[in-house]
Formats: structure tokens, C-alpha cells, sequence
């Protein structure tokens, strides 16, 4: 494997969609808001849209490739990335990228992701609403360490079962009603459906990467959710929360309800209700690496028909 394919490998690209999925659910919300307040300069609320919009996606594509890269880093070190582990192998595990030349990514990574998240503050903010700004600016800076603290340290806490909540809040709740409040400058309470709902199926992306790979984590004590619960329960936990997502979308369509093509979303109930029966019947780990891929791209797409029902 080359250096240039290997950096590539590490970035690991189809967790991207997945990640920028809730900026695009939040962006819809927030967009669709400002348009109605300011109905008489549409031109304007479009350009707002757009900066706001490409800088809390390059913010949050940041966020996962960081977290992507320090996952490598900190399982390649403690050994957890070795022969017994299923699915692809890793950049530091193939030994085309050293232990210090991933450092360097992971650091040059984060300084990336922390000018644009400052970008996307400026943009929302500008020198006005200092606390808001403040307050964006340490949940930034929190995103990013948490980002490297999965895998990376003694006190790593994707070892610790934890892994799942910071999933779900980052890639769920803060995705979805911090973009929106970016746009806004104003919380609404609905906002967080949608938003439970990225974060639940994002949550449950990491889950099946877990449940792939819990023997071997369980071998070198990574004590995953997945590994704590045993993996029956954790398949019933995986489908409880597909479930969970699922009702949370669909509350939030019987709430707000104004046309039929909000209800376009639901197309993206069907490949999740395929996989639903395919963890249920699952008996080979391996087999389980597939879902990933598909669980995403769903959520992804789920992210993309939900936006359009908004705008349209």
C-alpha cells in the first residue's frame, strides 16, 4: 500500500457521509426558519445559507477524519488493530505509516478543524454575541479532544464503553441544533428529533463496528458497549435504537406537518428495515462489515430527502 493510499485508508472516506449528515438536516431546518424571517430578502438569507452551510460541513468532515486518524493511532499502539481483527486493515497496523507520522496527522488535522470551526463562529456571530461565540468556540475545542480521546491515552474512554455517547452527541444533537442555531441565533424544542434520530443511526454505525469486531476487542480489553453487554444484547440494543431513530422522525413529521413531500424522508425507512432483519438474523461477526456501509449511506440519504421535504 502507498503512503498517498494509506492516508487515504486512514481517513476511512465512507464514514464521511454519515458524519456531514446532521449539518445537512440542521442546515434544512435552519435555512427553511430564515427564509420565513426574512421572506422580503431572499438573496441574502441565500448567501447566509451557503457560508454557513460549506463551513459547517468542512468543520465537521474535519472532525471525523481527526477522529478517524486518532482511532488508528491510539488501537495501532495498544495492539488492538492486529491479525485477529475483522474488516480492513489499518494504516498503522499495515506499517506504511509510522507511529509518529500519524501524530503529526492527527495534530495538523486538529489545528484544520479549529480554523474552520472559527471560520464558521465568525461567519454566524461576527464580532457580536460574544457568548455565543465563546460558547461555540469551547464546544469546538471539546469536539476535538473528545474526537481524539476514544482511542488515544490511558484514559481512552472507547475502551470504556462510552464511545456511543459521544456519537450521538456530536454527531447527532450538536450536529443537528447546534447548525440550526448557527443559522437562527434561537433553540427550538422539535429541533431535537430530528436530531436524536441522525444520532441514534450514527450510534448505530459504531455499534455494528463493535459487534464486528468484539472477540478481538474483547481479547485485548477493549471493553466496548458491545463487549459489556455480550452480543445478544447487544444486537437488541442495536435494533432498539434504529426503532427509536425511526419514531423520532416520524413524531416530528406528524408534529410539523404541511405537505406531502415532508413525508419523502420515509423512502429511507426501507433499507433500514432490511437491515433490521439482517442483524436480527445474524450469526457471523464478519459478516456484519457490509451493514456498516449500508446503514450509513442510508442515513446519509434519509439526511438528504428529509432537507429536500423542508425546502421544497
Amino acid at each position: 500500500m502507498s503512503k498517498v493510499k494509506a492516508w487515504i485508508s486512514a481517513a476511512r472516506l465512507r464514514t464521511l457521509p454519515l458524519s456531514v449528515s446532521g449539518i445537512i438536516v440542521g442546515s434544512a431546518l435552519g435555512f427553511k426558519q430564515l427564509l420565513i424571517e426574512n421572506s422580503d430578502n431572499q438573496i441574502v438569507a441565500d448567501f447566509y445559507q451557503t457560508s454557513i452551510f460549506w463551513l459547517a460541513i468542512a468543520t465537521t468532515l474535519g472532525l471525523q477524519i481527526l477522529s478517524n486518524f486518532a482511532n488508528d493511532y491510539g488501537d495501532g499502539v495498544k495492539g488492538t488493530d492486529n491479525a485477529d481483527r475483522v474488516g480492513p486493515q489499518r494504516a498503522l497496523q499495515s506499517g506504511t505509516i509510522s507511529k509518529n507520522q500519524m501524530f503529526i496527522g492527527i495534530v495538523i488535522t486538529s489545528l484544520i478543524t479549529l480554523i474552520f470551526a472559527i471560520a464558521l463562529i465568525y461567519v454566524s456571530f461576527g464580532r457580536e454575541n460574544f457568548l455565543y461565540s465563546a460558547f461555540f468556540f469551547v464546544l469546538g475545542v471539546i469536539a476535538i479532544v473528545a474526537a481524539i480521546k476514544y482511542t488515544v491515552g490511558q484514559s481512552a474512554y472507547g475502551y470504556k464503553g462510552l464511545g456511543d455517547v459521544f456519537v450521538f452527541v456530536f454527531f447527532g444533537l450538536v450536529s443537528v441544533v447546534g447548525c440550526y442555531f448557527l443559522f437562527t441565533k434561537h433553540l427550538n424544542g422539535l429541533i431535537f428529533l430530528p436530531g436524536i434520530t441522525i444520532g441514534l443511526l450514527s450510534t448505530a454505525v459504531l455499534n455494528l463496528n463493535n459487534m464486528r469486531d468484539h472477540k478481538n476487542d474483547e481479547n485485548v480489553g477493549k471493553n466496548t458497549l458491545v463487549v459489556k453487554l455480550g452480543i445478544d444484547k447487544a444486537k437488541r440494543y442495536h435494533l432498539t435504537i434504529i426503532i427509536v431513530a425511526m419514531l423520532a422522525m416520524i413524531i416530528f413529521l406528524t408534529v410539523t406537518y404541511e405537505k406531502p413531500i415532508q413525508a419523502l424522508f420515509l423512502i429511507a425507512f426501507i433499507p433500514l428495515l432490511i437491515h433490521f432483519k439482517t442483524v436480527y438474523k445474524n450469526r457471523e461477526a464478519e459478516l456484519l462489515d457490509p451493514e456498516l456501509k449500508k446503514v450509513a449511506l442510508t442515513t446519509f440519504l434519509l439526511s438528504i430527502l428529509f432537507s429536500i421535504g423542508q425546502i421544497l
